[in-house]
């Protein structure tokens, strides 16, 4: 009996990583009906974490109201996975880009204060780890918000509590943290980031990710100079020097604000991934082992989901087979990482809309003439 291990990302707007699994095991089934298949979802830090470490340890989400981005409730969840000890946070679900409309985005006003009631929420269930994924963010408050969602008082020269936003941590003049939720303290919080910039210089938060969320060069230099001073003063009342750490920068700043304000681990997204759903086990002992993404590129080696698959691969000499909604520029040097073959599994041309409605029904159909050519 032939064993496969599935270990694919999302495919992004088309199928989630479990879905993607799914379409797999339909074409292994059309050529071998007993197969033993092991389904694994992944992820890299990104979209799409939460809900694949929450399926693949059959875990369970967490919905509530938290504040958005723009300072009104939306709704937003985080995942406990199966061992009901730590927890999942996608800072963009709370602090996103994706929820703030395209001529309402101001990294100026936007806040991570949702994101600190994610965290918050997930104390109250007694966690001992909480794993935080930093993409997608809309935010360029250095995490700001979410210190202060969880106790810290950011005041200005009046001993006011400064607003919300990136614009206003220029006001800042101290930083009090008695109140601070001292669950803190006894939780361990790792970093789910790719992202290696600090929070400021020409690499930094403002300059590198503001124009993204809608910052004009104006905007950038007002940012980068707030960032600088929210630097400055967490040095002075905090004792930690986050200015230049690497994935300080990640989320808008929201890497620094964690490193400031917790004590934290950074790690690829990945490497999570790997870890928490225990795959280099499964893949050791498998025959086949497929993964895939939405599109691979030369940026696949950089720490998605495939390139750290097909690592595993190499490393237990399993031939690892890729397939994507689309291939770009630099696949072949995939194929020295582990890569053994890599698919598009698109048909024939199409639109956008169409590729990702059809997501399901190529991923199966390219598995399936795959494991025929494996087969024969």
């Amino acid at each position: 009996m032939t064993k496969y291990v599935l270990a694919p990302d999302s495919f992004k707007e088309s199928m989630t990583a479990k879905e993607v699994c799914d379409a797999m095991e339909v074409g292994i089934r059309k050529v071998e009906e007993d197969a033993e298949i092991i389904k694994v979802p992944m992820a890299d830090g990104g979209e799409g974490t939460v809900d694949s470490l929450v399926d693949a340890t059959n875990g369970k989400k967490i919905t509530l109201e938290v504040t958005g981005p723009l300072g009104n409730k939306v709704k937003a969840y985080y995942g406990l996975l199966g061992d009901g000890k730590s927890a999942v946070i996608e800072m963009a679900k709370a602090s996103g880009l994706e929820i703030v409309p395209k001529n309402r985005r101001n990294p100026l006003i936007t806040t991570t204060y949702g994101t600190g009631e994610l965290i918050k929420d997930a104390l109250d269930h007694k966690v001992k780890e909480i794993i935080i994924g930093l993409g997608g963010s809309s935010t360029n408050d250095g995490g700001s918000g979410m210190a202060q969602a969880l106790g810290a008082h950011l005041l200005d020269k009046n001993n006011q509590e400064i607003p919300w936003g990136g614009g206003n941590l220029d006001k800042l003049a101290k930083i009090d943290i008695n109140n601070l939720d001292p669950r803190l303290k006894n939780v361990k919080i790792i970093l789910a980031s790719d992202v290696t910039n600090p929070l400021i210089g020409p690499e930094g938060a403002s300059n590198i990710f503001g124009p993204q969320k809608g910052a004009t060069p104006e905007m950038v230099e007002q940012l980068e100079s707030n960032l600088k001073k929210y630097a400055q003063v967490i040095k002075k009342y905090l004792c930690k020097d986050v200015a230049q750490k690497a994935g300080a920068g990640a989320a808008g700043g929201l890497g620094a604000g964690l490193m400031a304000f917790t004590t934290c681990e950074m790690h690829q997204g990945i490497e999570i991934a790997i870890q928490v759903t225990q795959l280099e086990k499964k893949v050791k002992n498998a025959d086949y082992v497929f993964t895939g993404e939405g599109g691979t590129d030369f940026q696949t080696k950089f720490g998605k989901t495939p390139y750290g698959v097909a690592k595993l691969g190499k490393k237990y000499h399993k031939p690892v087979i890729s397939l994507a909604g689309y291939l770009g520029k630099g696949i072949n040097s995939l194929y020295d990482e582990g890569f053994t073959a890599i698919f598009g599994i698109l048909p024939s041309a199409c639109s956008l809309e169409k590729a990702l409605k059809d997501g399901p029904i190529n991923v199966s159909r390219t598995t399936e003439n795959v494991v025929r050519l494996l087969k024969f």
